[in-house]
């Protein structure tokens, strides 16, 4: 997970640690993830730019306890992002719960979605 990110953000410095946790679920990748920024940040600004970002819907009613599930998201392609709040463990930093169908996002529509956007650029 560590070299993949990495590799895909072309950064291969990227200071980054991940733990992966097997759970049985029929199909779905979930991520609890801890982003910090160089300066501070407006969390409405964060959410603003998740919602207008291609293929991210956002799911996050602390109110009603609405938040992606792997059990909500199986045939579905886009990704699913909740939980978006403040990590107070740094001075910059978020958290945020990610869960997406991994063999929809992480494998044929991806894909799909990656040579559309290298068609796009020629």
């Amino acid at each position: 997970m560590i070299n993949e990110t990495r590799k895909i953000l072309g950064n291969p410095d990227l200071k980054i640690t991940a733990t992966t946790v097997r759970v049985p679920v029929f199909n779905s990748h979930s991520e609890s993830i801890n982003i910090e920024f160089e300066k501070d940040f407006d969390i409405a600004d964060v959410v603003n730019t998740l919602k207008n970002a291609p293929g991210i819907i956002i799911q996050d009613n602390p109110d009603t306890n609405c938040y992606p599930l792997s059990s909500n998201i199986s045939g579905k392609n886009d990704v699913f992002v909740g939980r978006i709040r403040r990590d107070y463990s740094v001075d910059s930093g978020i958290n945020i719960w990610v869960v997406a169908d991994n063999i929809r996002k992480g494998a044929a529509t991806n894909a799909i979605q990656i040579l559309e956007e290298l068609i796009s650029k020629k």
